[in-house]
């Protein structure tokens, strides 16, 4: 990505992997290669996360098995947070547990109440493998969260209990998207 360039400009908008699909539900792989291949993977994930009107987007959602998201996505103060980060931890989730609407581009349509920390730190790397440090509170630390679930084979879904739970999922199944059971 040239500096001063929008993300995703340069992307092309890949197919939205969808629950179901095992990528979605196994831990990601560590990238090793911060060349070309990852700059380009990093503008489609960009451009397929606007294209889907999302905040954001882990690379097993377009089918890719490797530890990367992009994000845009505003706190509760309105302070929007743009970025990518290649191989993340979330190493703090702390403060309020806040049991809040979350959706997910692999189930269109859907969302629960999740319960996520109000306060989430994430360290991992830049496309040049620089070592960056995300802090996030209110709705982008939960951004924060879900996409770093997914990179460890979880959905939002795995967080939720009882009949929040069971409603999701039973929504999940009759949903038009919805892939025939393996």
């Amino acid at each position: 990505m040239r500096h001063g360039s929008v993300p995703g400009a340069s992307g092309r908008v890949r197919p939205l992997t969808l629950l179901g699909d095992p990528v979605l539900h196994r831990p990601c792989g560590e990238v090793t290669d911060f060349g070309p291949s990852l700059a380009r993977l990093v503008e489609d994930m960009y451009a397929t996360m606007y294209a889907a009107q999302g905040v954001g987007l882990a690379a097993n959602q377009i089918g890719e098995s490797l530890r990367v998201f992009v994000y845009d996505c505003e706190d509760d103060d309105d302070v929007r947070h743009v970025g990518h980060l290649v191989n993340p931890r979330l190493v703090e989730a702390d403060g309020v547990v806040i049991r809040g609407p979350e959706g997910c581009l692999s189930l269109p349509g859907l969302e629960a109440g999740t319960p996520r920390f109000d306060h989430a730190r994430v360290e991992g790397q830049n496309l040049k493998g620089e070592p960056v440090v995300v802090h996030g509170t209110g709705w982008f630390a939960r951004c924060l969260q879900h996409e770093c679930d997914h990179l460890e084979g979880r959905i939002y879904a795995d967080r939720v209990t009882g009949w929040r739970r069971r409603r999701v999922l039973r929504q999940a199944s009759k949903a038009p998207w919805a892939k025939a059971p393996r």
